[in-house]
């Protein structure tokens, strides 16, 4: 189920606003552009017309997985929907849920946020442009050599992907959905920096998931750590 707007604040927010007026689950909302979208940590997203800005509903059932889950849920169907529009250009995961090229430019940004039963998972892909001037490095497919689509192909072909990745984390839990994220990550013996939330930051090498999705960190000592919640960078 589609719904499009040719301007608004945030999908995300129109989104959750909906979810507890009863809105269902599968309603995607897309906006042409936004003046207010959001990113992890409080970031802003820059939102003009020409890159995909769309948010959809899930409605938590008593027999899903833990709801954290979705972020991975959400990153391997973002990976598989970038894929299947730019098959040429060469992608991977970062941990928990960013989609970067081969040199570490940043193509999408995810945001879940929940309201009671509802979680709005927000999806905005740089199709065919990006900022310039920040401090972290992003691109667009155009500028990747890809041909993306128009931004509503663009969302039919994630939305498609979304359920049904939404669907093997329901019947199969959530150790499934991280297998598929490890074979699209960046490999193991990367190195990362971990920022966490208490401002310590960790460095380490990628050691893969464990199955609850804590980024295991293999420390100068051999030891592992397991990362929960952090801003996470490739060194």
């Amino acid at each position: 189920m589609f719904e499009e707007v040719a301007l608004t604040g945030s999908t995300n927010a129109d989104l959750l606003i909906r979810a507890t007026q009863g809105a269902p689950e599968g309603l995607w909302l897309r906006a042409d552009a936004q003046d207010g979208g959001r990113g992890r940590l409080g970031r802003s997203w820059e939102s003009p017309k020409g890159n995909l800005f769309a948010s959809v509903i899930v409605r938590l059932r008593d027999s899903d997985p833990s709801p954290a889950g979705l972020a991975f849920v959400t990153a391997v169907a973002a990976y598989d929907a970038v894929r299947h529009m730019a098959p040429q250009v060469d992608i991977r995961l970062k941990w928990p849920n960013d989609i970067l090229t081969h040199d570490g430019s940043k193509l999408c940004g995810i945001l879940l946020e929940r309201a009671a039963d509802a979680v709005v998972v927000g999806i905005g892909l740089n199709l065919v442009w990006h900022p310039q001037n920040l401090d972290r490095k992003v691109s667009d497919l155009l500028t990747l050599g890809g041909t993306p689509p128009d931004a509503q192909t663009a969302l039919e072909i994630l939305a498609d992907a979304f359920a049904r990745y939404l669907n093997i984390w329901r019947l199969s839990g959530l150790g499934a959905i991280v297998r598929h994220w490890e074979g699209h990550a960046h490999p193991r013996g990367t190195a990362l920096s971990a920022k966490l939330p208490d401002g310590e930051e960790v460095d380490g090498l990628y050691a893969g998931l464990d199955d609850d999705g804590a980024l295991q960190l293999r420390l100068a000592d051999g030891s592992i750590r397991a990362i929960h919640a952090a801003d996470v960078f490739l060194i």
